[in-house]
Parts: structure tokens; sequence; C-alpha cells
């Protein structure tokens, strides 16, 4: 029985480099185009396949040349792709414009994601209801999350939710949460616009706990080079900072924080340990190109 089971999106990623990002109007000339497994949800499963994670994967992926690439990726990962669906049709893609500083910018095509069903969910209910961890992410239908995480929520299943992309969320969805993980413009949206204040940790922290008013058992927020916020029901707010790393490629670097705090929440770990541990992993990603392959070994981050 699978330890972690993931939910979510498979895209091929479609790099660009660029100077500077174009402006209304603006031809920007790039580099080479580069195709690399990505998709939020797949990122999220490889990434804790390679921490050494019982890890299994739930979604659709086409039947063309990029689903293929995309199920090999997670299996050479050690994810087990029982779920996987190969549906007809184009998978989903990710056009990544990356510049000089690290960060991109991003447009999803979801394609095969949008068939992650309700009825997939229930048909893959042997892989998840006895799991430690469910990962949950909003690149599939948001009745398909909702459906996984208040079922699984009712099966005793602890679910992780990457609510990413922005998204209004229902009252039995954030409630499903333990935890919720966002970052500060994902935080904004659920707010109603309220700055994340990550330039000060006693206004992240406040934002943390303005999320966890609405429901979740416990928030995550992640503040990039400011490391993350951490708030659960009954206790005090907690600042774990980030590792001072150079930043080469951003892209998928939340998602290997995901990952890696789904392995050792699912191992038993408290938060705030799970928290720490997710940050060095993260850290290693942004140091190197691309998303999955960007994604540390266990002894790596050791």
């Amino acid at each position: 029985m699978p330890r972690i089971v993931v939910i979510g999106s498979a895209n091929a990623d479609l790099v660009l480099d660029i100077d500077h990002r174009p402006a209304a109007g603006e031809t920007v000339l790039g580099s080479d185009l580069v195709v690399t497994p990505g998709g939020k949800g797949a990122n999220q499963a490889v990434a804790a396949g390679r921490l050494g994670g019982d890890v299994a994967f739930v979604g659709c992926v086409g039947d063309d040349g990029y689903g293929e690439l995309l199920r090999r990726s997670l299996t050479d990962a050690g994810v087990d792709v029982t779920h996987l669906r190969t549906v007809p049709g184009a998978s989903g893609n990710a056009i990544i414009l990356l510049t000089p500083d690290g960060e991109n910018s991003i447009i999803v095509s979801p394609s095969a994601n949008r068939r992650v069903t309700e009825e997939l969910v229930e048909e893959s209910r042997a892989a998840w209801a006895g799991a430690a961890v469910m990962v949950l992410q909003l690149e599939i239908p948001l009745a398909t999350v909702a459906h996984a995480a208040t079922t699984a929520h009712a099966a005793g299943v602890r679910v992780i939710l990457n609510a990413a992309p922005a998204a209004a969320l229902p009252p039995e969805v954030l409630a499903a949460a333990d935890p919720l993980v966002v970052n500060e413009s994902e935080a904004a949206f659920l707010l109603g616009g309220v700055p994340a204040a990550a330039a000060e940790p006693g206004g992240a922290a406040a934002t943390a706990v303005a999320l966890l008013d609405l429901g979740p058992r416990s928030v995550v927020l992640t503040l990039g080079a400011d490391g993350a916020v951490l708030a659960a029901r009954g206790a005090e707010p907690g600042h774990v900072p980030a590792r001072k790393v150079t930043a080469v490629d951003t892209t998928g670097a939340g998602d290997a924080f995901v990952g890696a705090l789904a392995v050792e929440l699912a191992d038993g770990r408290d938060l705030r340990t799970a928290v720490e541990r997710a940050t060095d992993v993260a850290a290693v990603a942004v140091g190197r190109r691309g998303a999955q392959a960007s994604y540390p070994a266990r002894e790596e981050v050791r």
C-alpha cells in the first residue's frame, strides 16, 4: 500500500530562456526550445519518489510522445503509475519563460489533465484509501480536488493541499487541508488581496494565522528566499529560514518542497521538522536547471 498518493497534473514543460519578459506587443528572441517532464502533480510525485518515498500517482496523459515522456519520468523515480491513465489527445503542456535571475513566467495548457475526474479518483481508491498522505494541487478540475480531499479526509488520510494555481476553494476543502500550502500570491488571493508582507516575519505570521482562520488544520506559507512560515491550531506560528543559495532556476522548486513535505509527514515527522527538511530539498532544486531534473535524492540532501 503506497504511503503517499499524489493526485494531480502531468505536463510537458516547454522551456525558453529569454533576456527579459516581453511587454505588451513586444517580440523577444529566446533560446532553443527545451522539453522536460513537469506538471505540479507529477513534479511532487517525482520529488517524493527520489527522496525514497513510497509514492503512487493518479492522473492522465495524452496518447502522444509527451505522454510517454511523462510516464517514463515517473517510473524512473520509482513512482507507481498503475493509476496513470492514457487518454486520447494531447498531454498537458506548460510554456515556461526563464529569465537570467532564475525566475520564470508560466502558461499552462491543461489538455489531458482535464480528464482527471471524480470517477478516476474512485477507481484509484484502493491506492489511496489506506495511505498516510494524499497530495493535491489545482491544475486538475476543482470538482475532482474537492471530491478527493473530502473523501480522503473522511477516510482518515492526511491531505496536503497545495492551492496552486490560485483558485477559490469551498470551506469543506479548506477544512480537509493539513497543511494548506501556498505562496504569497496564492495567500493574497485566498484572503481577498491582503498582502503577505513577506519582508516582515511578523506580517507573514499574521498572514499564516489569517489563512488558518479560513478552516485548514495547518498552514505553510512559503516565502521564497525568506523561507516559510507555519501555523497550526493551538500553537504559535513559526518561521523556518531558507538556505542561502544562488538561484539558477526556480521552476518546480515549490513542488520539490511539497514532495519533500509529503515524505516527512508520511514518515511521522512533526510539521516544523517536515518544513525544515523540505526547505533543504528546495534549496538544492533551485541551484539546478529544470523541474524534475533538479530534484535530489535523499543522500544529496544529507
